[in-house]
């Protein structure tokens, strides 16, 4: 089962957001599930993180737009990549690939994926 997590990239280590999305991604790998986020920093690094860590497969799906307006890749804890060209076609393959959705706080782009 594929469980997508959208959460805000500001979240940087040690704080309590990045924390609780680390312990997310941590319940989910250790629970079986194969953990898809948007790849990049923040929450998507946490749960990308900590899903890695418990030994879940951790699918990044990443878009050449946002890497075209700010110098970010994939993340470390990523072990497959799904590189697509426009963040339209991101936000639906998030959405289609998965069998759950899960939505941490995040910024005016996680509540976009939402609606």
């Amino acid at each position: 089962m594929r469980v997508t997590v959208f959460g805000g990239s500001q979240p940087r280590q040690g704080q309590p957001t990045y924390l609780e999305a680390l312990h997310l991604g941590e319940l989910l790998g250790h629970a079986g599930y194969t953990v898809l986020t948007g790849g990049y920093l923040g929450t998507m690094e946490a749960v990308s993180r900590g899903a890695a860590e418990a030994g879940a497969h951790v699918i990044a799906v990443t878009c050449e737009e946002i890497e075209a307006w700010r110098p970010v890749r994939a993340n470390a804890w990523v072990k497959e990549e799904k590189r697509l060209a426009t963040l339209r076609e991101r936000i639906y393959a998030l959405i289609d690939l998965c069998d759950a959705a899960i939505a941490l706080p995040g910024g005016p782009g996680t509540l976009q994926k939402l609606l």
